[in-house]
């Protein structure tokens, strides 16, 4: 654990005294003008600690703010007092919960945990991840169609073979051929797949099955195929069960809800004598929403489906549950943000590896319907969702992907103007395979904070969301570092170094270019002497006035504090004052401005028991910019304001 002492200690170099013997108390005076000279080269020197000690201290006194708590808890986390850091993040989230970004959630429930708070670091990493989940639900790229571009290629598309002029979609394996949804012996061009309002006269189709299906398109034999419409079939492994999306039929009559519109349901069909038969209802179906698109997992233990029931996320979401036996089922789980959007996602499909292909609108893409993987091996859904990208994708609606990964064949459907009907299906071959992790360079230079300098040997640590170490290197000669990290989830990159407080930088989880952290460390101990600015020692926030005012603002008045916390630690520092303004108004009003600044700055000190022989207040008027706004230059707002500011000068 690491242990810093982080007190205010004088490093006294004083004057010299010279202890003379008896026969030395005659030494001349130009040898003692020579030894007080080397002496006062030295002057006074203090160690000023920019954390815990001056933080508390102001805090005690009743001064707060969110950089305040910010700044002390992190300063307890990063020397491991979990107790300490506890308690300033529980009273900065509660205080400024607006304000407070996800990583102060996560240290807190960091520091919960290791008290043994297991309840408490739960509800707040829940809280961290509610956060997070909503900065990046749709974590959208600048560069998507370049990244688009990057996973382009792969497959090469020819059409089906047995398309028709009319609607051919949805292919699903079965035996060593497909089944498909048709509505070719009909000519009513049913199209209505988009949406829940399906129509009639889609049926379920088979080529290439069995010996009746050999090069041959049929209907499936039994009652499956109604005057209703049928489509979307999965097969179980032993081929004895189907399950398929139908048309909400009761009662020989189709059923419309009371917005008029005919829902979708999921039934199951067993084959029986070369017929489907002992057509089921699927438990989890209702009347008042559709449920539709059966896919199994690769065992046959679990059921995907797509639904607009309560709880989806957009129009439509993607839904699993567990296939217990004997009609019944496991709880409905919803796949979660990372896969289904405000929008449209529909058609899923799970590959033997454990890939999800499904279809959105949601997701970026081409336009219309894109076809995207992810990965859900051991129920994780919080994988990169990957669009596959050309000639898979194109501007019009790609759909109903499979897969079989042993052949590297597949089939997916589209409404592409070239197609020979309403809709077709595409067969193809994949000829290189998508890459689904998300691995993404994390670049940048570690600095000093006051002076700048890079930081050689600096350490930089890649740490997931569970607190654990994923990566690390050390900064070169330029203070420069490189890491790798997954993409998929967030993480924070941690910079430390001996001698300066550890700082971190949380990134939320993002599929786009390169990410560059620079950091800026604060020394950990600082020591100054004369001349020095001590605003700067002690790294506090500039102190900044109003346009034309000179009275001290709430915000200046808590770094103001943690001056007169250093001096009351320090009897014998003493502290100048030089306080500045902007361009704007004549030099000679500028500088009658500034001197009251300063004046005003001296004043709120000695009323806080600050003596007032230890400070002086100098105005320097507009002679002293920090950037070019000079007479005549027109700034914004805010770079007037970098130039109304004070400064504290350490002085003998």
């Amino acid at each position: 654990m690491l242990k810093r002492i982080l007190i205010l200690l004088i490093a006294f170099s004083g004057y010299a005294t010279t202890v003379l013997a008896q026969d030395q108390a005659k030494v001349n005076e130009k040898q003692q003008a020579k030894v007080k000279a080397k002496a006062d080269e030295r002057y006074d020197e203090y160690s000023f600690s920019p954390a815990i000690d001056i933080y508390k201290k102001v805090l005690d006194k009743g001064y707060v703010s969110s950089d305040l708590l910010k700044r002390l808890a992190n300063s307890y986390y990063f020397n491991a007092k979990y107790e300490e850091a506890a308690n300033v993040y529980k009273r900065l989230v509660e205080t400024y919960p607006d304000g407070t970004e996800p990583d102060y959630y996560f240290r807190y429930a960091q520091s919960l945990k290791t008290l043994g708070d297991y309840n408490g670091s739960a509800e707040m990493m829940a809280k961290f991840k509610e956060i997070t989940a909503a900065t990046g639900e749709l974590a959208y790229d600048e560069d998507y169609l370049a990244k688009i571009e990057e996973n382009s290629g792969r497959y090469e598309v020819k059409p089906f073979a047995y398309n028709s002029k009319y609607s051919d979609f949805a292919a699903s394996f079965y035996e060593k051929g497909l089944i498909f949804s048709s509505d070719r012996d009909t000519g009513n061009l049913a199209r209505y797949r988009h949406t829940w309002n399906s129509k009639d006269f889609l049926d379920l189709y088979k080529v290439d099955a069995d010996s009746i299906s050999n090069n041959t398109v049929v209907k499936l034999e039994g009652d499956v195929n109604t005057r209703l419409h049928e489509s979307t079939s999965a097969i179980t492994r032993d081929g004895q069960t189907m399950y398929f999306t139908r048309n909400n039929f009761l009662g020989g009559k189709k059923y419309k809800d009371e917005q008029g519109i005919i829902r979708l349901k999921i039934y199951s069909a067993e084959l029986i004598d070369g017929e489907w038969t002992n057509v089921t209802e699927l438990p989890f179906n209702n009347d008042s929403y559709s449920v539709a698109h059966p896919v199994l997992s690769p065992d046959g233990k679990k059921l995907y489906f797509v639904s607009d029931m309560p709880g989806s996320v957009g129009e439509s979401d993607i839904f699993m549950t567990e296939i217990i036996g004997d009609g019944t089922y496991g709880p409905i789980v919803n796949l979660g943000k990372n896969i289904n959007t405000r929008a449209r996602e529909t058609f899923p499909f799970i590959s033997k590896e454990g890939v999800l292909y499904f279809s959105s609108d949601g997701h970026q893409g081409l336009g219309g319907l894109d076809v995207f993987a992810t990965k859900i091996a051991f129920g994780n859904f919080d994988e990169p969702v990957v669009n596959v990208g050309k000639p898979v994708n194109g501007n019009h609606d790609d759909f109903a992907f499979i897969l079989d990964e042993e052949t590297k064949k597949g089939y997916f459907s589209s409404n592409r103007p070239e197609g020979l009907g309403e809709d077709d299906i595409y067969e193809f071959a994949e000829t290189e395979p998508l890459v689904l992790e998300c691995i993404q360079d994390v670049t940048g230079t570690v600095r000093d904070r006051i002076s700048n300098e890079v930081l050689v040997g600096a350490t930089v640590k890649i740490i997931d969301e569970e607190n654990k170490e994923v990566s690390t290197t050390i900064t070169d000669s330029k203070g420069n570092y490189v890491l790798t990290l997954d993409c998929a989830q967030g993480n924070f990159v941690r910079a430390s170094r001996d001698g300066y407080v550890p700082a971190e930088e949380y990134l939320n989880k993002s599929y786009g270019k390169p990410r560059i952290v620079d950091f800026y460390l604060e020394r950990d101990v600082v020591t100054g002497g004369f001349g020095d600015d001590l605003a700067k020692l002690l790294q506090l926030s500039t102190i900044y006035f109003d346009l034309n005012k000179y009275n001290i603002r709430p915000d200046a008045e808590i770094e103001i504090q943690k001056v007169i916390v250093a001096m009351e630690k320090y009897p014998s520092l003493k502290i100048k004052v030089n306080s500045h303004t902007d361009s704007r108004g004549n030099d000679a009003y500028n500088l009658w401005l500034s001197q009251k600044r300063a004046e005003s700055t001296v004043a709120y000190m000695v009323s806080k028991g600050i003596s007032a022989d230890r400070l002086r207040g100098e105005g320097f008027g507009e002679k002293r910019l920090v950037n070019d706004c000079y007479n005549g230059v027109p700034c914004s707002r805010e770079k007037h304001q970098l130039n109304r500011r004070s400064e504290f000068i350490i002085f003998e």
